[in-house]
């Protein structure tokens, strides 16, 4: 029983130092009023940033979906996995994006995660490969680098003049910048135009992770590309379709060889059986809405409550993040403290995780707000007017 006391004894550190997750069984589908444990609240915890995930249109595509094709794939993409769907998918998602691409192919994957961790073995898999990593990079990002194991080099965040000293005296022949676009922890934007003159003038790619961008940004939701304006053979782009899409999976979009390497030589994607294909199928949906009228709309919307919880809150010791997406951090200090606010917060019917080490640095410990287009004025006003409450009551 030792190797057990050994794990029980770590497990006891992590609760004295007020680090132990907890999961939460949510009864009701994914939208701001959930019911957990019989109890209805008010959540700004989801990722579901345009309120697609119970969207009627996009639930009957995955019921069309499941009766077309079934429940499963069956095999991975290269045995008998590779359904019209996932085709129809990608096809629509390369032209999707495809205007900031030169050549562009897309490829789908079961996970964002499996997605990055597929462009950093493929591209970074050459002896002599380089890779220049932002420090607030995704966890999935950094594993991916450790796996391509290429030499990596970790730029601080947002500087560009380091990363382009690091650039400069680098002799890969293979160079890789990896960057998130919006910073899951943060919210705030990567400066994605210098990044990719930097990769331009080095014969650098640029890796983008653009998970909490994609069907956010841009006039018509096609991510940091379309909001930046951007366009470049050098440019690698992964965006999640679980999150905004409100689905799951992710895909990448690149020049159409970078996409032919990644079905020779990516494990994740070679190695793993096909996502159901009727989640491919409601995802058709899913691009019509983000791309068109009602897209549009939502997104306006989600501005809209992001300028009212900056105009509700009157915080004084804790710090609001600036950020001008959907995340929105307040910064509490300590695990302690950011418990503390987030129970009280529970027990007034609102439900806000509480973010601590490893995921963001010691001593910052914070509340990930996180609206949705499906969230109303109201409900922005009273969650500034109880974090207002709260932070006077210390």
């Amino acid at each position: 029983m030792e190797l057990i006391a050994a794990l029980d004894r770590k497990l006891a550190q992590l609760d004295e130092q007020s680090l132990t997750r907890q999961r939460r069984v949510v009864d009701t589908p994914c939208a701001p009023r959930v019911v957990v444990g019989g109890r209805p609240l008010l959540a700004f915890c989801s990722n579901d940033y345009l309120g697609l995930a119970a969207h009627p249109r996009v639930v009957e595509a995955l019921r069309e979906g499941a009766q077309r094709y079934g429940a499963g794939s069956g095999a991975s993409h290269l045995i008998s996995g590779h359904t019209q769907a996932h085709q129809l998918l990608e096809e629509r998602l390369a032209a999707f994006v495809g205007a900031h691409l030169v050549a562009p192919r897309a490829l789908s994957f079961c996970t964002g995660y499996m997605a990055n961790l597929a462009i950093l073995t493929t591209l970074g898999a050459d002896g002599d490969a380089e890779i220049f990593s932002e420090s607030l990079n995704h966890a999935s990002l950094i594993d991916g680098a450790r796996l391509a194991r290429a030499a990596v080099k970790v730029y601080p965040h947002a500087d560009l003049a380091a990363l382009a000293a690091l650039l400069e005296n680098s002799n890969a022949g293979t160079k890789l910048v990896v960057t998130d676009s919006v910073f899951s922890m943060d919210g705030d934007l990567a400066p994605l135009p210098q990044l990719l003159a930097l990769c331009e003038r080095h014969g650098a790619w640029l890796v983008i992770d653009d998970a909490h961008g994609f069907g956010v940004l841009g006039a018509h939701g096609r991510g940091a590309l379309e909001h930046f304006a951007l366009r470049s053979p050098n440019l690698v782009y992964m965006g999640t379709l679980g999150k905004a899409a409100g689905v799951g999976g992710a895909f990448v979009a690149a020049h159409a060889s970078v996409i032919e390497m990644m079905i020779q030589r990516a494990r994740p994607y070679i190695y793993t059986t096909a996502a159901p294909p009727a989640l491919a199928h409601a995802l058709l949906a899913s691009i019509d809405i983000i791309g068109g009228d009602e897209g549009a709309s939502r997104r306006a919307h989600l501005k809209a409550l992001i300028a009212r919880l900056d105009a509700e809150l009157r915080l004084k010791r804790w710090e609001r993040v600036a950020s001008s997406t959907a995340i929105q951090p307040i910064i509490i200090g300590s695990n302690e403290e950011a418990l503390r606010i987030g129970a009280g917060l529970y027990g007034m019917g609102l439900w806000v995780p509480a973010i601590r080490p490893p995921t963001v640095p010691a001593g910052t410990a914070r509340l990930r707000v996180t609206l949705s287009a499906a969230h109303t004025h109201e409900d922005v006003a009273r969650l500034a007017a109880a974090l207002n409450e709260l932070e006077e009551l210390r």
